[in-house]
């Protein structure tokens, strides 16, 4: 009998696991996962655990300072976790077997002094220099204005690219268009590739506190309905465009908030396409689901009623400023508790 993940897989999604854990990459590949992502609160928890010491060690013994300690570290392993995807990359001549390596999220702290083209203008120094001689590393950079600013120039030099932390139709469309205004400019399409992470729990965490208006039967749909919503209109952008690999979303944020939710309640509604960046624990409980069978169900959206209702009380201008508020919160904040937990170590040593 197939594990859950395995009919999860048949039905049509790519598995990433959202972490570069050595150990728990080799398990969740094993299980079926043909890829990763990584950011500064997974980087800074992994050298938490005392695993990596010796090499933080050795790189303070070369004089590296501790921003170059965490970007030394990240490269290592989110390389270690490309040789683990490096197979697939190869089998599926470039459509999967990624692992994402996020730039600098201090570019988005409140307190950077620097103007939106300059942002733009380090996004895409950083993004060329990390993307270099990589085949399988996708590059992740965020849905904010420099961001979104630095996109056709990244995609123009053969950067491939994941544009995370996007919550809304409009932030999704600045980035699809600049990404694909780039990538007509490179001398061949062969292997132009893109994806899109659009977060899903985190708008039922908003709704809930910010729209109770909501009838019970909408509260906790609204994340998986902009999700499909969006995923569907990707479908109808790249339709026509012929290209030899595809240009996906990545449904990020798939574990649940809400102790109430089934652990499978995201990955199940937006089953059957494209690609789930599902958490360990995320992936843990769905094999525990014995008998577990998932289908297709990315393009079956809920009654109209439910959709009216949405539409009616949800908006989504301002969810997206509350969530980006927040969601740069937890991007920079992480990257400064990595610097501390390397400071930390160099001192003890």
């Amino acid at each position: 009998m197939p594990t859950p993940l395995e009919t999860l897989v048949s039905a049509g999604t790519k598995v990433w696991l959202d972490s570069i854990d050595p150990d728990l990459v080799l398990e969740n590949y094993k299980l079926g996962a043909t890829g990763a992502t990584s950011n500064p609160i997974i980087i800074s928890d992994l050298l938490k655990t005392g695993r990596f010491d010796d090499q933080i060690v050795q790189l303070v013994a070369e004089g590296k300072s501790d921003a170059d300690i965490a970007w030394e570290m990240t490269d290592r392993l989110v390389r270690k976790a490309q040789a683990v995807f490096a197979d697939v990359h190869a089998r599926t001549h470039g459509d999967d077997g990624y692992v994402s390596f996020e730039l600098d999220p201090l570019l988005e702290a409140a307190d950077c002094p620097l103007s939106v083209p300059q942002k733009a203008e380090r996004y895409i120094e950083l993004g060329k220099f990390w993307a270099q001689g990589h085949t399988n590393r996708m590059i992740k950079v965020p849905g904010t204005p420099g961001g979104l600013a630095a996109l056709e120039e990244l995609a123009a030099a053969g950067v491939t690219l994941n544009v995370t932390l996007l919550f809304s139709r409009r932030q999704y469309e600045a980035a699809r268009d600049a990404v694909w205004r780039g990538a007509q400019r490179r001398s061949s399409l062969a292997g132009f590739k893109s994806v899109y992470s659009i977060f899903v729990s985190r708008i039922d965490v908003y709704t809930k506190k910010h729209v109770p208006e909501l009838s019970p039967a909408a509260q906790g749909q609204v994340g998986i309905v902009n999700a499909q919503r969006l995923w569907m209109e990707n479908q109808k952008f790249w339709a026509d465009k012929k290209l030899l690999l595809k240009q996906e979303f990545i449904f990020a944020s798939t574990g649940t908030k809400d102790p109430a939710d089934s652990p499978d309640k995201y990955v199940d509604a937006l089953a059957g396409s494209d690609i789930q960046t599902n958490p360990p624990g995320t992936n843990a409980a769905v094999q525990k689901m014995t008998g577990k069978v998932f289908t297709r169900k990315v393009d079956q959206l809920p009654a109209d009623q439910i959709l009216q209702d949405i539409d009616r009380n949800v908006d989504f201008a301002k969810l997206e400023s509350v969530l980006m508020e927040e969601g740069l919160a937890k991007f920079a904040d992480p990257f400064k508790s990595l610097l501390a937990v390397i400071a930390s170590k160099r001192a003890a040593k």
